[in-house]
C-alpha cells in the first residue's frame, strides 16, 4: 500500500501553526479592542469634563461682570442727586462722567426725563434728542433692564471712529429713577460695547486649560451664535444641546456636519428674566478621541505582529513535534505492509507511548506558557485601567469641590447656596419650620479696588469671608453671592428678631475689624425670613435684596429687614 502524504494544511504542523496563530490573533485583537474602547470612554469623559468646566467658568465670569454693571446703574438711579428730580444739574453729569471714565466699556451714558428726552449725556451725545421709542427706555421705566446685543447706527456715527472694520454693537442697561414718593422722574441708561463682552469671555477661555481644537461661542436665547463673528451669520446651536446633563456635556452633530463634544452654561444676571445667553464650548470629537484612536491602532498593530510571531514559533514547534511521530507512522505503515526492516526513530530511546507522551507533555507545557503570558498581559492592562479609573475619580472629587466653593474666599459659591436655599424652602413648606437669609454688600468696595488695587480688594473679600464664618453658627451657610456680595442662610430662624440679631452681630464685627492697608470697612445688610405664602425659593432673596438696597440708600453700614 503506497504511503499517503497529506497536504500542509491537513498536516499536524500545518494545523498547529494555524490554530496557534489564529487563537493568538483573536485573543490579542479582542484585548486590543476592549482596551481601546475603555481608553476612548475615558478620554471622552476627560475631554467632556474639560469643556464643561471651561463653559461654566466663562459663563460665571460674564454673569458676574454683567451683574456688576447692572449694580452700577441701580446705584446711580438711587443716588440722592438723581432722585431729587433735577436731572439737569451738573452733579448728575459728573456722576455719569465718573462712571464712563472708570469703565472704558461704556460707550454712552445718559439720563432722560419721563417723556424720553435725553436731559444729559456724556460728551453731549444724543443730548436733547428723544429716545422714547427705544426698548431700553420703554423697559427701563418699569425696572432694571438689560437688552440683547444690537447695532446702533446713529450712535456709531456720533462716537469716535474705531480701528476695527466691524460695525459697532452694544448691549443696553437701564434703570428707573424715582423720587422719594415713588414717582418716575427719569431713566438712566448706558450702552456697553459688545467687544467688552467678547473680550471677557475670551479672557476666561484663554486662562482655562483646554484641549486641541476647542472653541468657545456665545449664543442668544433663540440659539443663534453671537460670537465669534466668523460663525455669527450662519451657525446655530446643535439640536438637543444639553442645559444640565448629568455629565455636563454631550456628543452632538452640528450644522457643519461634524460631531463635537459640546457643553453649555447659562449666563445669569440680576434681572429675573435674564438675557437667555449661553456660553457654549465645543471640541471636534475626532480631535478629542485622537489619543484613544492612536492607542487602539498601536494595540492592533502589536496584536498582528504578535500573532505572526506566534505562528512562526508554532510552525517550528510543530515541525519538531511531528518529525518523530511521522517517523513512527512510517515505521508502523512499513510494519503494516509486512516490511521486516522497518526503521524506528533513532534519536529517542523510549518506546512509542513514551515518545507520544513526551510530545503531548511538550505541547501542554507550551500552551500553559502561552496562557501565563496572556494572563500577565491581562493583569497589566487591568492594573492600568484601575489606575486611570482612580485618577478620574480623584479628578471628579476635585471638580466637585471646585463646583461648590468660591476659589478666592473659600466659602461656598452661589450655585451651592441656591441648592441649599431650595432645600430649606422645601423643608419649610413640609414642616412649617422657618428660615432666614442675609444679603451683604461691602460698602464702597469699588473705591477700595480703585485706590489700593485689586490684590488689596481680594484680601478684603477674604477677610470678610473669615469674619462671616467666625460670626455665624455652625449650621449657617456662608456663600459668596457675586463680586463683593455675600449671602448667609440661617436655618431654623423663623422670626425677624433672630435674623436681625444675626445681621447686627455680623455688621458690628466687620465695622470693628481692622483691614490691613484699608483700615476699616463696613457692610450693608438686607434680611428676610421665609413666609408661608412664598411660591418660590427666590422670593425671600428678592425681599432681602430689596432690604439691602434700602440699607444702602439709608446711608450704608446698616442692617435692615424686609
Amino acid at each position: 500500500m503506497p504511503l499517503i502524504r497529506p497536504s500542509f494544511l491537513h498536516s499536524l504542523r500545518g494545523q498547529l501553526a494555524l490554530w496557534f496563530g489564529g487563537l493568538s490573533l483573536l485573543t490579542l485583537v479582542s484585548v486590543g479592542l476592549y482596551v481601546g474602547r475603555l481608553a476612548t470612554q475615558q478620554v471622552a469623559a476627560t475631554a467632556g469634563a474639560s469643556v464643561h468646566a471651561t463653559a461654566r467658568a466663562a459663563a460665571d465670569l460674564l454673569g458676574a461682570s454683567l451683574r456688576e454693571h447692572e449694580l452700577d446703574l441701580v446705584l446711580l438711579s438711587l443716588a440722592p442727586h438723581f432722585t431729587r428730580g433735577d436731572l439737569a444739574q451738573p452733579a448728575v453729569l459728573h456722576s455719569l462722567e465718573q462712571r464712563r471714565n472708570l469703565r472704558e466699556e461704556y460707550a454712552w451714558m445718559g439720563v432722560t426725563d419721563p417723556q424720553g428726552t435725553v436731559v444729559q449725556a456724556v460728551d453731549g451725545i444724543l443730548q436733547g434728542q428723544s429716545v422714547a421709542q427705544r426698548p431700553w427706555f420703554i423697559e427701563g421705566q418699569a425696572g432694571l433692564y438689560v437688552g440683547d446685543v444690537h447695532k446702533a447706527l446713529l450712535l456709531e456715527k456720533l462716537l469716535p471712529q474705531q480701528a476695527s472694520s466691524e460695525p459697532l454693537r452694544f448691549i443696553d442697561i437701564a434703570a428707573p429713577i424715582r423720587n422719594p414718593q415713588g414717582a418716575l422722574v427719569g431713566v438712566v441708561g448706558a450702552h456697553i460695547h459688545w467687544r467688552w463682552v467678547t473680550q471677557t469671555v475670551q479672557a476666561a477661555f484663554d486662562q482655562h486649560p483646554r484641549n486641541q481644537g476647542t472653541e468657545i461661542l456665545i449664543a442668544n436665547a433663540l440659539g443663534d451664535v453671537l460670537y465669534p463673528q466668523a460663525l455669527a451669520s450662519h451657525t446655530r446651536l446643535a439640536a438637543a444641546l444639553p442645559s444640565a446633563p448629568t455629565t455636563g456635556y454631550a456628543r452632538l452633530r452640528w450644522d457643519d456636519g461634524q460631531e463635537y463634544l459640546t457643553s453649555q452654561a447659562s449666563v445669569q444676571t440680576r434681572i429675573s428674566q435674564g438675557l437667555g445667553w449661553h456660553i457654549v464650548v465645543r471640541q471636534p470629537l475626532e480631535l478629542a478621541l485622537e489619543p484613544a484612536h492612536a492607542l487602539r491602532t498601536r494595540l492592533l498593530t502589536l496584536g498582528l505582529l504578535a500573532a505572526l510571531a506566534f505562528s512562526l514559533v508554532a510552525l517550528w514547534l510543530a515541525r519538531s513535534f511531528s518529525r518523530p511521530i511521522e517517523q513512527l507512522a512510517n515505521a508502523a505503515r512499513q510494519i503494516e505492509q509486512g516490511a521486516s526492516n522497518a526503521r524506528f526513530p533513532t534519536d529517542h530511546r523510549l518506546i512509542e507511548v513514551q515518545q507520544l507522551s513526551q510530545s503531548i507533555q511538550s505541547m501542554t507545557t507550551a500552551l500553559l506558557a502561552h496562557e501565563r503570558e496572556l494572563a500577565a498581559v491581562n493583569q497589566t492592562l487591568e492594573t492600568q485601567v484601575q489606575q486611570r479609573t482612580e485618577a478620574l475619580e480623584t479628578a471628579n472629587l476635585e471638580l466637585e469641590r471646585l463646583a461648590t466653593r468660591d476659589p478666592l474666599t473659600g466659602v461656598h459659591n452661589r450655585r451651592h447656596f441656591d441648592a441649599r436655599l431650595l432645600e430649606c424652602f422645601q423643608t419649610s413648606q413640609r414642616t412649617g419650620t422657618g428660615f432666614a437669609v442675609l444679603l451683604l454688600d461691602a460698602d464702597h468696595f469699588k473705591q477700595v479696588n480703585d485706590t489700593h488695587g485689586h490684590p488689596a480688594g481680594d484680601a478684603v473679600l477674604q477677610q470678610l469671608a473669615r469674619l462671616l464664618n467666625e460670626n455665624t453658627r455652625a449650621v449657617d451657610l456662608v456663600a459668596r453671592y457675586g463680586g463683593e456680595e455675600f449671602a448667609v442662610l440661617l436655618p431654623h430662624t423663623p422670626g425677624g428678631e433672630g435674623s436681625m440679631a444675626a445681621a447686627e452681630k455680623i455688621r458690628a464685627a466687620i465695622a470693628a475689624a481692622d483691614f490691613p492697608e484699608i483700615g476699616h470697612m463696613t457692610v450693608s445688610i438686607g434680611a428676610s425670613v421665609w413666609n408661608p405664602a412664598d411660591t418660590h425659593a427666590h422670593a425671600i432673596i428678592e425681599r432681602a435684596d430689596k432690604a439691602l438696597y434700602q440699607a444702602k440708600g439709608a446711608g450704608r453700614n446698616l442692617a435692615m429687614a424686609s
